[in-house]
């Protein structure tokens, strides 16, 4: 933004504030809360503007201990109108037709929403409410009285960034050093050891895209991590240390990182759109590639070990040979209900229409990887003419897409299964 534009927004902010006896009294929390009050009362333009500037500088000038009070502030003041929702309900009681719904509909909006949609036209504003909903999430464990501000939010954000606002970028070296930063800064699957490690993840035979929204430029709100490479991979380290080279040979784009970068968007969806246009461009720019697969973390696998799948838990700590485990794996993988699939990475890709296709053993040795999954990792892979197929019947009758290697585990963890009770008989 330019400083002519800031400087003017400022004095208009700074005679709006006089006009509307507003002035800081030294307070941020109570300078806050009369420039919310103010905010939503004024239909001014361009007071409306300057005021909502002003919420969006209280509330960074706010310490993280005056939160909840605020949050708790939206609770009891920036409801629905209850008046005027009673009303709309009588009223679309005695005339359920489409005038009354829509009143009714508008009436149950909570004011808050129209307060975070003024707090997003002010310059910094979106940033703003993204990291406002980040430190509404900390707080909603212990305080889950707070969730209708989260939903609201949420219900904003879903429309604000979709797919028609978000803009696909490749990340190369000529990318401004500000985002390669941000990549390095957000990286958390398998972390970049500084610039020679980002310089290989962008070397010519890796690729890096991120989707963008146009109000916050710099801003990387999910990016994907992809090696082509020549079969199936198995591991991570050789994806992380193989020297680069040409990928003249290569057959297989492995998805193997994928991140999620402002905790204040969780819940709104980016990650299903990405991989689908991901996997367009480079069929388009590499024919040769036959396969699209990931190579996925299974970070819940221990968690399931020490609470549901306890009695296999020793049987992982002791054992010396990891692929014997595998059956046991696949067991965790497809387990819970359809689209509330215990894992979170086998919720999200499954649900996109990925097949659960292989479970590699010894994949991930690092630290990270043996405290999560004892080094397992897993493919799942994206075939373009099941993707649907194997979302409908997930979503309807809970069917797993499985290939037939996988198939045979969990047959194989069914008969150890059946045996067991035998011999308990």
């Amino acid at each position: 933004m330019s400083t002519g534009i800031k400087r003017w927004i400022q004095q208009v902010t700074d005679r709006a504030l006089e006009l509307l006896d507003l002035g800081s009294d030294g307070v941020s929390f109570d300078d806050l809360i009369a420039q919310c009050r103010a905010v939503i009362s004024r239909r001014g333009e361009a007071t409306g503007l300057a005021l909502a500037g002003s919420v969006v500088a209280s509330w960074h000038a706010l310490d993280s201990h005056e939160h909840l009070a605020f949050f708790r502030f939206l609770i009891d003041e920036f409801g629905p109108d209850k008046q005027r929702l009673d009303c709309a309900i009588a009223n679309y009681q005695l005339s359920a037709d489409e005038s009354s719904a829509m009143a009714l509909h508008q009436a149950a909006e909570a004011k808050r929403q129209e307060l975070f949609r003024r707090m997003n036209t002010a310059p910094g504003g979106l940033q703003t409410l993204i990291s406002m909903r980040e430190a509404l999430r900390d707080l909603l464990r212990e305080y889950p009285e707070l969730k209708p501000i989260d939903h609201d939010l949420v219900h904003l954000f879903t429309s604000w960034f979709n797919k028609g606002f978000l803009r696909l970028e490749q990340i190369n070296w000529q990318t401004p050093a500000a985002v390669l930063e941000k990549l390095i800064q957000y990286e958390s699957v398998h972390e970049i050891q500084g610039w020679d490690d980002l310089r290989r993840r962008l070397a010519q035979d890796r690729f890096c895209f991120a989707y963008f929204h146009p109000v916050i430029p710099d801003e990387p709100l999910i990016f994907v991590e992809v090696a082509l490479v020549e079969g199936m991979a198995d591991a991570i380290k050789p994806l992380l240390d193989t020297p680069p080279e040409p990928p003249v040979f290569a057959d297989t784009a492995v998805f193997y990182s994928i991140n999620n970068c402002q905790p204040g968007l969780a819940g709104v969806s980016f990650g299903n759109l990405l991989i689908k246009q991901v996997v367009s461009v480079l069929q388009s720019e590499h024919p040769g590639l036959k396969r699209f697969v990931t190579l996925s973390p299974i970070p819940g696998l221990r968690r399931w070990l020490e609470t549901a799948g306890r009695e296999y838990l020793h049987v992982f700590e002791q054992s010396t040979n990891n692929d014997e485990l595998k059956p046991l794996v696949a067991q965790y993988l497809t387990s819970g209900q359809g689209a509330k699939l215990t894992d979170p990475v086998a919720r999200f890709h499954l649900g996109n229409g990925a097949t659960l296709e292989r479970i590699n053993a010894n994949a991930d040795m690092s630290p990270r990887g043996q405290k999560q999954s004892f080094g397992f990792m897993v493919n799942y892979l994206y075939e373009l003419d099941d993707i649907v197929g194997n979302h409908e019947r997930l979503m309807e009758t809970g069917q797993i897409a499985t290939s037939k290697d996988v198939q045979h585990l969990l047959k194989k963890n069914i008969q150890h299964k059946l045996k067991e009770s035998s011999d308990d008989t």
